[in-house]
C-alpha cells in the first residue's frame, strides 16, 4: 500500500471546522465578523476607521478571511464592499456547534 492511499484520520467537516478556526484564530478577524454582522454591507475604508491599525494590515485580515468563506467582497472601483458569506456563516455555526456537542456527550 502506498503511502498515499491510507486512509486519513479527518473527514470534510473536519477540515472545515479548521478552516474556519484558522480565520477566527486573530482577535482582529473576528472583531471585524463582529462588525461586519452589525452591517448590511461595508466599505474596507469604514472597518479601517474602526481599528488602531494600519490599511494594509486591515486588508490582510480580510483577505483571510475572505479565503476561508466567512465574508465575500463586491468590487465597486475605486472600493470594495464587505459582508458576511451568510450560507458559510450559517455552515460554520453548524459545524462548530456539532463539534462542541460531540465533545460533551
Amino acid at each position: 500500500m502506498d503511502i498515499n492511499d491510507k486512509p486519513t484520520p479527518f473527514n470534510t467537516n473536519d477540515k472545515k471546522i479548521a478552516q474556519y478556526a484558522k480565520a477566527l484564530a486573530h482577535p482582529i478577524r473576528v472583531f471585524i465578523l463582529r462588525f461586519l454582522e452589525k452591517q448590511c454591507a461595508c466599505f474596507a475604508g469604514n472597518i479601517s476607521e474602526q481599528l488602531p491599525i494600519a490599511n494594509s494590515t486591515v486588508s490582510q485580515h480580510l483577505k483571510v478571511l475572505k479565503e476561508a468563506g466567512l465574508i465575500q467582497g463586491t468590487i465597486d472601483p475605486p472600493t470594495i464592499k464587505y459582508c458576511i458569506n451568510k450560507e458559510n456563516w450559517a455552515e460554520a455555526k453548524q459545524l462548530f456547534e456539532q463539534l462542541f456537542k460531540d465533545k460533551l456527550e
